[in-house]
């Protein structure tokens, strides 16, 4: 049995300002269309019959956005396991080994980064089933992109020049200078390290038991606690959370004598930059990627995004410029994996724009921020159809609703209204109240609070259909 695990828990900050906390870059269509990187990596090995259905590793706060868009392409996984805690890869595969093997005697992973461009899924398959020959005689398969150019942002894989099969690694080395990069394209003896891997269950398990056993003790308890909720598997936050934190790279396939790689060219991209997009996206005559309402006069080979205004350049060559509706970035693009060091500095101060959107999405429909003062705050909430919020109540604030597209079923202290187009209700401080879309169409309504205090954490949800916690804050308002 062949079971891909799909790991979902990053960030994608060099990404960042389309990319943010509450909204990465694997939930995105990225590529264009409407198809986001999860999706496409889902369905690369959906429908093969020699392949099951795969386990997601995800970050608990993404839980019902990835259900949603699982749903979307009719993928039905084997188990959606929600991370309490960023602990890297290795802790991520691990979870997932020890999940398979309560499903089959000993699977075979196949490990799958949710952000990754692979343009001929064909030749990716035919490596995979290669894979799956050495995997099964208890190798740990990684598999090595054939370079086509000297990159500085991967990692390299030294195998003996020229082999076409699973071969034992020779060694992995870091992300190189340029003349280094250069060197090792001209060898023949170097891939990059793409990320994906595949093992049996119980030889990664065990690998990982030779060379960390505090981290598999860890997730071991991390499993052994978990519990369904809805269609999630939640591990033991505790004994995860204090699992050591390392890649599957660093805790195992640079240690083990197992390692073997396999070569693939394949069209491959992490889309780990804009660089990296601008190289992978449809370009005009002059080499730029224009997505939105862009325009460039005498500008070459450059990325452009613009998500809610006009852009306009003039004069420019190889430089990112992205606009979202709350932040801009500008950069050459030979330095744009340098953008983490941005995000880094907005993270120190706090700042908003690292989080989230000014739409954030939640499971029953997403909320965007329209003005903000001092002692009000003015919000427009969409509710899909069918869905409801959670009952609570606020402490420090008020708020308004006018309901300006659907009907809208509100819950007010002892009382249950019908509201249509047009018409509103106040709900005063403190009043438990709830807000359902009964119809068949978004619901849309204008929320304007008011208060001495106007943070997401000042809501105390008494009941919700999705089993978010009750306690107060709780990840968020709604």
């Amino acid at each position: 049995m062949l079971i891909p695990v799909i790991l979902s828990g990053g960030s994608g900050t060099r990404l960042w300002p389309l990319s943010r906390k509450l909204f990465p870059k694997q939930l995105m269509p990225m590529l264009g269309g409407k198809t986001s990187l999860l999706q496409a990596t889902a369905l690369r090995t959906a429908k093969q019959a020699d392949i099951s259905a795969p386990i997601l590793v995800v970050n608990e706060e993404h839980r019902f956005m990835v259900a949603a868009q699982m749903q979307e392409v009719d993928i039905t996984p084997a188990g959606i396991i929600l991370e309490p805690a960023a602990r890297n890869t290795a802790p991520a595969v691990a979870v997932a080994a020890l999940t398979a093997m309560l499903q089959g005697e000993d699977p075979v992973l196949l490990v799958l980064p949710a952000d990754h461009f692979i343009k001929d899924t064909d030749a990716f398959l035919a490596a995979v089933a290669v894979g799956v020959s050495s995997a099964e005689q208890g190798n740990l398969v990684t598999f090595g992109i054939v370079p086509d150019k000297p990159e500085t942002g991967y990692g390299y894989i030294k195998r003996p020049a020229g082999a076409a099969d699973a071969v034992p690694v020779e060694c992995f080395v870091e992300k190189p200078d340029r003349p280094t990069a250069e060197e090792y394209l001209a060898s023949g003896e170097y891939l990059w390290n793409s990320g994906m891997f595949m093992f049996k269950a119980s030889v990664f398990l065990s690998e990982l038991e030779r060379f960390n056993q505090p981290m598999l003790a860890a997730c071991q308890a991390a499993s052994a606690g978990s519990r369904h909720d809805l269609d999630f598997i939640r591990l033991d936050k505790s004994a995860f959370s204090g699992c050591p934190s390392d890649s599957i790279d660093y805790a195992v396939l640079e240690k083990t004598d197992k390692a073997v790689v396999i070569p693939l060219s394949c069209g491959w991209s992490d889309v780990g930059s804009w660089s990296a997009l601008q190289e992978v996206r449809d370009k005009d005559e002059n080499n730029n990627v224009c997505i939105g309402d862009v325009v460039a006069e005498d500008t070459k080979g450059c990325y452009l995004h613009s998500t809610n205004r006009l852009i306009a350049t003039l004069g420019l060559e190889n430089v990112a410029l992205v606009e979202t509706k709350d932040a801009v970035l500008a950069a050459p693009l030979d330095r744009v994996q340098d953008v983490k060091n941005i995000v880094a500095t907005l993270s120190r101060d706090n700042r908003e724009e690292v989080i989230s959107h000014c739409r954030v999405f939640r499971p029953w429909g997403n909320y965007e921020g329209i003005d903000l003062g001092e002692r009000y705050q003015v919000k427009r909430i969409t509710v899909y159809p069918g869905q409801i919020l959670s009952l609570q109540k606020h402490f420090h604030r008020a708020e308004h609703w006018v309901v300006v597209k659907g009907t809208a079923i509100v819950t007010r202290g002892e009382e249950q209204v019908l509201l249509g187009e047009d018409q509103s209700t106040y709900i005063s401080l403190g009043t438990v109240h709830r807000l359902e879309n009964p119809g068949k169409v978004n619901l849309e309504l204008i929320e304007v609070q008011t208060g001495s205090y106007l943070g997401e954490d000042d809501i105390v949800r008494l009941d919700d259909v999705y089993g978010r916690s009750a306690d107060t804050g709780s990840g968020g308002e709604k």
